[in-house]
Protein backbone atom coordinates (compact mmCIF):
# COMPACT_ATOMS: atom_id res chain seq x y z
CA UNK A 1 0.00 0.00 0.00
CA UNK A 2 1.39 3.39 -0.97
CA UNK A 3 1.01 6.78 0.66
CA UNK A 4 -1.75 8.17 -1.55
CA UNK A 5 -4.96 9.25 0.20
CA UNK A 6 -8.32 9.48 -1.50
CA UNK A 7 -10.21 12.66 -0.59
CA UNK A 8 -13.95 13.08 -1.08
CA UNK A 9 -16.79 15.16 0.33
CA UNK A 10 -16.71 13.21 3.60
CA UNK A 11 -13.01 13.77 4.28
CA UNK A 12 -10.46 13.28 5.56
CA UNK A 13 -10.56 16.50 7.53
CA UNK A 14 -6.98 16.39 8.81
CA UNK A 15 -3.78 14.36 8.38
CA UNK A 16 -0.97 14.84 10.88
CA UNK A 17 2.51 13.30 10.70
CA UNK A 18 4.50 13.14 13.93
CA UNK A 19 8.26 12.53 14.19
CA UNK A 20 10.22 12.57 17.43
CA UNK A 21 13.67 11.03 16.76
CA UNK A 22 14.78 11.14 20.40
CA UNK A 23 12.46 8.21 21.17
CA UNK A 24 12.21 6.74 17.66
CA UNK A 25 8.66 7.95 17.16
CA UNK A 26 7.17 8.06 13.67
CA UNK A 27 3.38 8.18 13.62
CA UNK A 28 0.32 9.42 11.75
CA UNK A 29 -3.12 10.64 12.74
CA UNK A 30 -6.00 10.86 10.28
CA UNK A 31 -9.18 12.58 11.44
CA UNK A 32 -11.70 11.67 8.76
CA UNK A 33 -15.02 13.31 9.66
CA UNK A 34 -16.36 14.75 12.91
CA UNK A 35 -19.81 15.94 11.85
CA UNK A 36 -21.39 13.59 14.40
CA UNK A 37 -18.91 14.51 17.16
CA UNK A 38 -15.24 14.12 18.12
CA UNK A 39 -13.68 11.09 16.50
CA UNK A 40 -12.89 7.87 18.33
CA UNK A 41 -10.39 5.49 16.75
CA UNK A 42 -7.75 3.07 17.89
CA UNK A 43 -3.99 3.51 17.99
CA UNK A 44 -2.46 0.77 15.82
CA UNK A 45 1.21 -0.20 16.05
CA UNK A 46 2.98 -2.20 13.35
CA UNK A 47 6.18 -2.02 11.33
CA UNK A 48 4.44 -1.72 7.97
CA UNK A 49 1.62 0.78 8.54
CA UNK A 50 1.16 3.67 6.10
CA UNK A 51 -0.73 6.91 5.72
CA UNK A 52 -3.00 5.28 3.13
CA UNK A 53 -3.87 2.43 5.49
CA UNK A 54 -4.47 4.92 8.29
CA UNK A 55 -6.84 6.92 6.07
CA UNK A 56 -8.77 3.80 5.07
CA UNK A 57 -9.09 2.78 8.71
CA UNK A 58 -10.21 6.30 9.68
CA UNK A 59 -12.96 6.17 7.04
CA UNK A 60 -14.01 2.76 8.35
CA UNK A 61 -14.37 4.38 11.77
CA UNK A 62 -16.52 7.18 10.34
CA UNK A 63 -18.85 4.58 8.86
CA UNK A 64 -18.72 2.37 11.96
CA UNK A 65 -19.56 5.12 14.41
CA UNK A 66 -22.32 6.47 12.18
CA UNK A 67 -23.84 3.04 11.63
CA UNK A 68 -23.86 2.48 15.40
CA UNK A 69 -25.48 5.92 15.90
CA UNK A 70 -22.69 7.07 18.21
CA UNK A 71 -22.11 10.79 18.84
CA UNK A 72 -18.62 10.44 17.41
CA UNK A 73 -16.87 10.73 14.08
CA UNK A 74 -14.09 8.66 12.60
CA UNK A 75 -10.35 8.87 13.12
CA UNK A 76 -7.36 6.56 13.36
CA UNK A 77 -3.74 6.76 14.43
CA UNK A 78 -0.83 4.50 13.56
CA UNK A 79 2.70 4.16 14.91
CA UNK A 80 5.57 2.58 13.03
CA UNK A 81 7.35 -0.11 15.03
CA UNK A 82 7.32 -3.65 16.33
CA UNK A 83 4.58 -3.94 18.97
CA UNK A 84 6.79 -6.49 20.75
CA UNK A 85 9.50 -3.90 21.47
CA UNK A 86 10.49 -3.43 25.08
CA UNK A 87 7.93 -1.95 27.44
CA UNK A 88 10.11 1.12 28.08
CA UNK A 89 10.49 1.84 24.34
CA UNK A 90 6.79 1.43 23.71
CA UNK A 91 5.82 3.61 26.65
CA UNK A 92 8.19 6.40 25.59
CA UNK A 93 6.79 6.45 22.04
CA UNK A 94 3.15 6.34 23.06
CA UNK A 95 3.58 9.04 25.67
CA UNK A 96 5.39 11.23 23.13
CA UNK A 97 2.68 10.66 20.53
CA UNK A 98 -0.06 11.49 23.02
CA UNK A 99 1.71 14.70 24.00
CA UNK A 100 2.08 15.72 20.36
CA UNK A 101 -1.70 15.42 19.96
CA UNK A 102 -2.57 17.13 23.24
CA UNK A 103 -4.54 19.87 21.49
CA UNK A 104 -6.22 17.68 18.85
CA UNK A 105 -9.50 17.53 20.75
CA UNK A 106 -11.34 16.05 17.78
CA UNK A 107 -9.49 12.77 18.31
CA UNK A 108 -9.98 10.36 21.21
CA UNK A 109 -7.45 7.51 21.52
CA UNK A 110 -8.50 3.87 21.87
CA UNK A 111 -6.65 0.53 21.84
CA UNK A 112 -6.11 -1.34 18.60
CA UNK A 113 -3.74 -3.92 17.13
CA UNK A 114 -0.43 -3.69 18.98
CA UNK A 115 -1.80 -1.56 21.84
CA UNK A 116 -3.93 -2.34 24.88
CA UNK A 117 -5.45 -1.00 28.10
CA UNK A 118 -2.01 -0.35 29.58
CA UNK A 119 -1.11 1.82 26.60
CA UNK A 120 -4.31 3.79 27.10
CA UNK A 121 -3.30 4.35 30.73
CA UNK A 122 -0.14 6.10 29.46
CA UNK A 123 -2.21 8.24 27.09
CA UNK A 124 -4.59 9.10 29.89
CA UNK A 125 -1.72 10.09 32.15
CA UNK A 126 -0.41 12.48 29.51
CA UNK A 127 -3.57 14.07 28.08
CA UNK A 128 -6.62 12.48 29.76
CA UNK A 129 -8.38 11.78 26.45
CA UNK A 130 -8.84 8.11 25.63
CA UNK A 131 -11.12 5.10 26.00
CA UNK A 132 -10.39 1.49 26.87
CA UNK A 133 -8.71 2.25 30.18
CA UNK A 134 -7.88 -0.47 32.72
CA UNK A 135 -10.69 -1.33 35.11
CA UNK A 136 -8.62 0.04 38.02
CA UNK A 137 -8.80 3.50 36.45
CA UNK A 138 -12.54 3.43 35.95
CA UNK A 139 -12.42 2.11 32.41
CA UNK A 140 -14.16 -0.73 30.65
CA UNK A 141 -11.26 -2.91 29.44
CA UNK A 142 -12.37 -3.74 25.90
CA UNK A 143 -9.93 -6.59 25.31
CA UNK A 144 -10.39 -8.16 28.74
CA UNK A 145 -14.15 -8.48 28.37
CA UNK A 146 -14.04 -9.21 24.65
CA UNK A 147 -16.31 -6.36 23.54
CA UNK A 148 -15.48 -6.67 19.85
CA UNK A 149 -15.77 -10.46 19.86
CA UNK A 150 -19.13 -10.14 21.63
CA UNK A 151 -20.36 -8.01 18.75
CA UNK A 152 -18.95 -10.40 16.14
CA UNK A 153 -20.88 -13.26 17.72
CA UNK A 154 -24.13 -11.26 17.60
CA UNK A 155 -23.56 -10.36 13.95
CA UNK A 156 -22.99 -14.04 13.16
CA UNK A 157 -26.14 -15.04 15.07
CA UNK A 158 -28.24 -12.76 12.86
CA UNK A 159 -26.40 -13.64 9.65
CA UNK A 160 -27.01 -17.38 9.88
CA UNK A 161 -30.73 -16.65 9.54
CA UNK A 162 -29.83 -15.75 5.94
CA UNK A 163 -27.67 -18.84 5.42
CA UNK A 164 -28.52 -22.53 5.14
CA UNK A 165 -27.02 -23.87 8.37
CA UNK A 166 -27.53 -23.68 12.13
CA UNK A 167 -25.20 -22.19 14.71
CA UNK A 168 -25.19 -25.43 16.69
CA UNK A 169 -22.45 -27.59 15.19
CA UNK A 170 -21.28 -24.90 12.74
CA UNK A 171 -17.54 -25.11 12.11
CA UNK A 172 -15.63 -21.90 12.83
CA UNK A 173 -12.17 -20.80 11.66
CA UNK A 174 -10.50 -17.74 13.22
CA UNK A 175 -7.79 -15.95 11.25
CA UNK A 176 -5.91 -13.99 13.90
CA UNK A 177 -6.47 -15.61 17.30
CA UNK A 178 -5.78 -12.49 19.35
CA UNK A 179 -7.79 -10.01 21.40
CA UNK A 180 -10.73 -10.06 18.97
CA UNK A 181 -10.43 -13.55 17.55
CA UNK A 182 -10.17 -15.51 20.77
CA UNK A 183 -13.24 -13.84 22.29
CA UNK A 184 -15.21 -14.31 19.07
CA UNK A 185 -14.32 -18.01 19.29
CA UNK A 186 -15.39 -18.10 22.95
CA UNK A 187 -18.77 -16.46 22.37
CA UNK A 188 -19.51 -18.50 19.24
CA UNK A 189 -18.60 -21.77 20.97
CA UNK A 190 -20.97 -20.85 23.82
CA UNK A 191 -23.69 -20.76 21.17
CA UNK A 192 -22.86 -24.27 20.00
CA UNK A 193 -20.37 -23.59 17.20
CA UNK A 194 -17.19 -25.69 16.95
CA UNK A 195 -13.76 -24.10 16.50
CA UNK A 196 -11.86 -26.23 13.98
CA UNK A 197 -9.07 -23.86 12.94
CA UNK A 198 -7.15 -20.86 14.20
CA UNK A 199 -4.05 -18.91 13.27
CA UNK A 200 -1.76 -16.23 14.66
CA UNK A 201 1.50 -14.64 13.53
CA UNK A 202 3.46 -17.88 14.06
CA UNK A 203 1.25 -20.40 12.29
CA UNK A 204 -2.07 -22.22 12.25
CA UNK A 205 -3.67 -25.24 13.90
CA UNK A 206 -6.50 -27.40 12.58
CA UNK A 207 -8.60 -30.21 14.01
CA UNK A 208 -11.77 -31.26 12.18
CA UNK A 209 -13.07 -32.72 15.44
CA UNK A 210 -12.79 -29.40 17.24
CA UNK A 211 -10.14 -27.45 19.13
CA UNK A 212 -10.29 -26.55 22.80
CA UNK A 213 -11.17 -22.84 22.89
CA UNK A 214 -10.30 -22.41 26.56
CA UNK A 215 -7.01 -24.21 26.00
CA UNK A 216 -6.03 -21.93 23.12
CA UNK A 217 -7.03 -18.81 25.06
CA UNK A 218 -4.85 -19.97 27.97
CA UNK A 219 -1.90 -20.41 25.60
CA UNK A 220 -2.33 -16.94 24.10
CA UNK A 221 -2.76 -15.36 27.53
CA UNK A 222 0.54 -16.95 28.53
CA UNK A 223 2.26 -15.37 25.53
CA UNK A 224 2.39 -18.54 23.46
CA UNK A 225 1.03 -19.41 20.02
CA UNK A 226 -1.84 -21.54 18.78
CA UNK A 227 0.79 -23.87 17.30
CA UNK A 228 1.84 -24.70 20.87
CA UNK A 229 -1.47 -26.52 21.27
CA UNK A 230 -0.92 -30.21 22.15
CA UNK A 231 -3.75 -31.17 19.79
CA UNK A 232 -4.48 -30.47 16.15
CA UNK A 233 -2.44 -30.37 12.96
CA UNK A 234 0.18 -27.62 12.83
CA UNK A 235 0.28 -25.68 9.55
CA UNK A 236 1.65 -22.53 7.95
CA UNK A 237 -0.15 -19.32 8.89
CA UNK A 238 -1.84 -18.80 5.52
CA UNK A 239 -3.23 -22.34 5.50
CA UNK A 240 -6.10 -20.94 7.55
CA UNK A 241 -7.61 -19.66 4.30
CA UNK A 242 -8.02 -23.21 2.97
CA UNK A 243 -9.78 -24.67 6.02
CA UNK A 244 -13.31 -25.80 5.26
CA UNK A 245 -15.92 -24.31 7.59
CA UNK A 246 -19.28 -22.61 7.86
CA UNK A 247 -18.09 -19.42 9.59
CA UNK A 248 -14.74 -17.77 8.78
CA UNK A 249 -13.69 -14.82 10.96
CA UNK A 250 -10.79 -12.62 9.83
CA UNK A 251 -9.54 -10.87 12.97
CA UNK A 252 -6.05 -9.63 12.10
CA UNK A 253 -4.60 -7.38 9.39
CA UNK A 254 -6.13 -5.53 6.42
CA UNK A 255 -6.64 -7.15 3.01
CA UNK A 256 -5.99 -10.74 4.11
CA UNK A 257 -8.64 -11.88 1.63
CA UNK A 258 -8.04 -10.42 -1.80
CA UNK A 259 -8.36 -11.21 -5.49
CA UNK A 260 -5.36 -13.53 -5.30
CA UNK A 261 -6.74 -15.89 -2.65
CA UNK A 262 -10.51 -15.40 -2.38
CA UNK A 263 -11.22 -18.49 -4.48
CA UNK A 264 -9.45 -20.60 -1.84
CA UNK A 265 -11.93 -19.65 0.87
CA UNK A 266 -14.23 -22.55 1.78
CA UNK A 267 -16.82 -20.90 4.00
CA UNK A 268 -20.52 -20.02 3.84
CA UNK A 269 -20.33 -16.96 6.06
CA UNK A 270 -17.54 -14.42 6.62
CA UNK A 271 -17.89 -12.18 9.67
CA UNK A 272 -15.26 -9.47 9.57
CA UNK A 273 -13.73 -9.11 13.02
CA UNK A 274 -10.79 -7.02 11.77
CA UNK A 275 -10.89 -3.65 10.06
CA UNK A 276 -10.79 -3.75 6.22
CA UNK A 277 -9.73 -7.45 6.13
CA UNK A 278 -11.38 -8.15 2.74
CA UNK A 279 -10.78 -6.09 -0.38
CA UNK A 280 -13.77 -4.74 -2.29
CA UNK A 281 -12.97 -6.96 -5.27
CA UNK A 282 -12.86 -10.03 -3.04
CA UNK A 283 -16.16 -9.08 -1.39
CA UNK A 284 -17.78 -8.85 -4.81
CA UNK A 285 -16.44 -12.31 -5.64
CA UNK A 286 -17.82 -13.72 -2.40
CA UNK A 287 -21.21 -12.19 -3.18
CA UNK A 288 -21.19 -13.79 -6.65
CA UNK A 289 -20.40 -17.14 -5.01
CA UNK A 290 -23.29 -16.72 -2.54
CA UNK A 291 -20.89 -16.48 0.39
CA UNK A 292 -22.38 -14.00 2.84
CA UNK A 293 -19.85 -11.44 4.10
CA UNK A 294 -20.74 -9.11 6.98
CA UNK A 295 -18.78 -5.84 6.61
CA UNK A 296 -16.21 -4.87 9.19
CA UNK A 297 -17.81 -1.65 10.39
CA UNK A 298 -21.07 -3.50 11.06
CA UNK A 299 -19.71 -6.70 12.63
CA UNK A 300 -16.79 -5.42 14.69
CA UNK A 301 -18.28 -2.23 16.11
CA UNK A 302 -18.44 -3.70 19.61
CA UNK A 303 -15.12 -2.20 20.66
CA UNK A 304 -15.92 1.37 19.71
CA UNK A 305 -19.48 1.12 21.06
CA UNK A 306 -18.01 0.01 24.37
CA UNK A 307 -15.39 2.76 24.22
CA UNK A 308 -17.99 5.45 23.53
CA UNK A 309 -20.16 4.17 26.37
CA UNK A 310 -17.16 4.32 28.70
CA UNK A 311 -16.34 7.85 27.54
CA UNK A 312 -19.85 8.96 28.49
CA UNK A 313 -19.83 7.23 31.87
CA UNK A 314 -21.82 4.04 31.22
CA UNK A 315 -21.37 0.78 33.11
CA UNK A 316 -19.88 -2.38 31.65
CA UNK A 317 -23.26 -4.11 31.66
CA UNK A 318 -24.90 -1.21 29.81
CA UNK A 319 -22.11 -1.24 27.26
CA UNK A 320 -22.45 -4.96 26.54
CA UNK A 321 -26.22 -4.61 26.20
CA UNK A 322 -25.77 -1.70 23.79
CA UNK A 323 -23.34 -3.73 21.67
CA UNK A 324 -25.80 -6.60 21.41
CA UNK A 325 -28.73 -4.32 20.55
CA UNK A 326 -26.94 -2.10 18.02
CA UNK A 327 -25.07 -4.83 16.14
CA UNK A 328 -28.09 -7.14 16.02
CA UNK A 329 -30.26 -4.35 14.61
CA UNK A 330 -27.68 -3.07 12.12
CA UNK A 331 -26.76 -6.52 10.82
CA UNK A 332 -30.41 -7.32 10.14
CA UNK A 333 -31.06 -3.91 8.55
CA UNK A 334 -28.06 -4.31 6.24
CA UNK A 335 -28.93 -7.86 5.20
CA UNK A 336 -32.56 -6.96 4.57
CA UNK A 337 -31.47 -4.05 2.36
CA UNK A 338 -28.95 -6.28 0.57
CA UNK A 339 -31.61 -8.89 -0.15
CA UNK A 340 -34.25 -6.33 -1.13
CA UNK A 341 -32.07 -4.23 -3.43
CA UNK A 342 -29.78 -6.93 -4.80
CA UNK A 343 -26.67 -5.20 -3.43
CA UNK A 344 -23.66 -6.62 -1.65
CA UNK A 345 -23.90 -6.31 2.14
CA UNK A 346 -21.06 -3.78 2.04
CA UNK A 347 -22.85 -1.58 -0.48
CA UNK A 348 -25.98 -1.68 1.68
CA UNK A 349 -23.96 -0.93 4.84
CA UNK A 350 -22.06 1.97 3.26
CA UNK A 351 -25.35 3.47 2.08
CA UNK A 352 -26.80 3.20 5.59
CA UNK A 353 -23.76 4.79 7.26
CA UNK A 354 -23.32 7.50 4.63
CA UNK A 355 -26.94 8.50 5.01
CA UNK A 356 -26.44 9.01 8.75
CA UNK A 357 -23.18 10.95 8.30
CA UNK A 358 -24.69 13.26 5.68
CA UNK A 359 -27.69 14.02 7.87
CA UNK A 360 -25.28 15.12 10.58
CA UNK A 361 -23.25 17.17 8.08
CA UNK A 362 -26.42 18.99 6.98
CA UNK A 363 -26.83 20.28 10.52
CA UNK A 364 -23.34 21.72 10.85
CA UNK A 365 -22.05 25.14 9.80
CA UNK A 366 -18.94 23.48 8.38
CA UNK A 367 -19.86 20.08 7.02
CA UNK A 368 -16.75 18.16 8.13
CA UNK A 369 -16.16 19.86 11.48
Amino acid sequence: MGDEIEFDDLGPLKVIHVHEPSVGLKAILVVDNVATGPSIGGLRMAADVSVAECARLARAMTLKNAAARLPHGGGKSVMFGDPKMTRDEKEARIRAFACSLRHEHNYIFGPDMGTDEGCMAWVNDEIGRCVGLPREQGGIPLDEIGATGWGVAHAAQVAIEYCHFDMHGARVVIQGFGAVGMHAARFLSERGAILVGASDSRGAVYDEGGLGVAELIALKTAGKSVIDSPSGEKLERDAVIDMECEIWVPAARPDVINAGNVERLKAKLVVQGANIPVTEEAENTLHERNVLSIPDFIANAGGVICGAMEFHGATEGAAMNAIAEKITRNTREVLEASRRDGKTPRAAAVELANRRVRRAMDNRRWSLF
